[in-house]
């Protein structure tokens, strides 16, 4: 990769990071789904009417967005507001690399290894280990919430894979408009139109801008910039800076928001880390000649739609999944 490149590889990662201590700010001012709701609201208009549909099925953007915007994030943000600290969360979630690998073999067929196997076990002790520091400090209420929200993730990304879009912004902004009015609704249902009301009613800055970091340099910058570097590079060159992630998730939490990170945690991040660069680095499939991958033979009965083939990029069945 050029070094301008790697720079921007490196700045995405950070910004993504920085995003769950602009969440946590975020929920001081917000109900969770009512967050949660507005982030996707910003991130689908006004974008929605400068780019085209992607080249996909209605089935995939719907999915995907239900999956992903209510489940995932839904999730994420009710877990971190009971109490899971940013820099933890944003460590937890990157257990979705695991709950990828085991969904894409029951769905996909996929096949996994000795060394795939090995980083899943390393990366389930890391969230042991996290688990057991969380116990002597914090709800594990949020703590579940969040590995649940890792594996809706998980889901998401096996319907990305199906759905194969050529063009990740295009995709993520018409997959942003999908949640917004079931997010909607259950705010109203479980946390009230007065909470909803109050937060609007008492909307100042430090709440604006939370929703617009999260909607627009988090999702529409974020993924447009990666989309980028997956249009120019295979994705092994450019996955592994999503384990950046929890890097400056840990370290901007503990710098900006005074989270103590202790020994136990450290470890926790070194484990998990670790088995999840095993498992995504074993789940990938050599190089051709030239530096471009070979298409995989498709699962029975899994053939990919012929719009979404013809558009396919050679590294598409692979693509990274995407952080928060």
């Amino acid at each position: 990769m050029r070094p301008l490149h790697i720079v921007l590889a490196v700045l995405i990662a950070a910004l993504w990071g920085v995003n769950f201590v602009v969440i946590d700010a975020g929920l001081d001012h917000f109900p969770p789904l009512l967050f949660c709701a507005l982030r996707f609201l910003a991130a689908a208009l006004p974008a929605v009417f400068f780019v085209g549909r992607p080249p996909v099925k209605w089935r995939w953007i719907i999915g995907v967005g239900l999956v992903l915007g209510v489940g995932k994030f839904g999730l994420l943000f009710i877990g971190m507001r009971a109490g899971l600290p940013a820099g933890l969360s944003s460590l937890v979630l990157q257990i979705q690399a695991v709950f990828t690998a085991l969904f894409a073999m029951a769905a996909l067929g996929e096949r996994t290894g000795r060394v795939r196997l090995a980083g899943m076990g390393v990366a389930l002790a890391g969230i042991v280990v996290a688990a057991v520091d969380e116990g002597t400090s914090g709800p594990l209420l949020g703590f579940a919430l969040v590995v649940a929200a890792a594996a809706f993730w998980g889901v998401s990304n096996v319907l990305t894979r199906k759905a194969a879009p050529p063009d990740a912004l295009r995709f993520i902004v018409w997959v942003s408009c999908v949640p917004v009015l079931p997010l909607l609704l259950l705010s109203l249902l479980f946390e009230g139109p007065d909470a909803d009301a109050e937060a609007l009613g008492s909307l100042d800055w430090t709440g604006v801008g939370a929703v617009l970091f999260v909607a627009w340099v988090s999702t529409v910058l974020g993924f447009g910039a990666w989309g980028f570097l997956l249009r120019h590079y295979d994705a092994s060159a450019v996955a592994p800076f999503t384990l950046l992630v929890p890097v400056f998730g840990m370290s901007s939490a503990a710098l900006l928001l005074g989270e103590h990170v202790s020994a136990l945690r450290w470890s926790a991040a070194v484990l998990l880390v670790g088995g999840v660069a095993l498992t995504s680095r074993a789940g990938r499939r050599p190089a051709a000649p030239g530096g471009t991958r070979p298409p995989a033979p498709p699962a029975a009965g899994n053939r990919p739609p012929a719009d979404a083939s013809a558009s396919r990029t050679p590294s598409t069945a692979s693509r990274p999944s995407r952080p928060a």
